[in-house]
């Protein structure tokens, strides 16, 4: 398994997007996820955490009535929580990567980032932080102990 490419996040939509594409990948291939995704930074305001942290029931309808995305309604509302928390977050902290620091180490961080946001499992979870550039296990030996090469 090859290892995906890493971001340089300079706001915090860039986290809310790579956050969110870690949200939508469990169950569904990554090539359908890839086609859909710009569709899906559309319907998500191209992932600006405070406009999708104010959705409510009429924005999560159209969303999940747009062909252009991937229509389940609860990864859709996974990302609308994971943007309210990622901007209480950023709030409290003083800025998310500050959050993401406060752990005391990755198994820290990873134990928290899956209580504090949804559809966010243990491999999502590794995946969104490697992804934004935070410090990881070695990706291929991460994936061999955990079962996903």
């Amino acid at each position: 398994m090859h290892a995906p490419p890493r971001i340089q996040p300079t706001s915090l939509a860039d986290y809310l997007e790579a956050m969110s594409k870690a949200t939508f990948q469990p169950g569904i291939s990554w090539r359908v996820v890839e086609a859909k995704w710009t569709g899906i930074r559309a319907a998500f305001r191209n992932f600006d955490p405070r406009a999708v942290a104010d959705f409510g029931e009429p924005e999560l309808d159209a969303i999940t009535n747009d062909p252009t995305v991937i229509r389940s309604r609860k990864k859709i509302e996974a990302v609308v929580h994971n943007a309210r928390r990622m901007v209480e977050m950023e709030r409290a902290h003083g800025s998310f990567p500050a959050y993401l620091r406060s752990h005391g180490g990755f198994d820290g961080t990873l134990a928290d980032l899956r209580k504090q946001f949804k559809f966010l499992g243990e491999a999502g979870a590794y995946h969104f932080l490697y992804v934004v550039g935070e410090e990881v296990p070695d990706y291929e030996a991460w994936c061999a102990r955990h079962g996903a090469a």
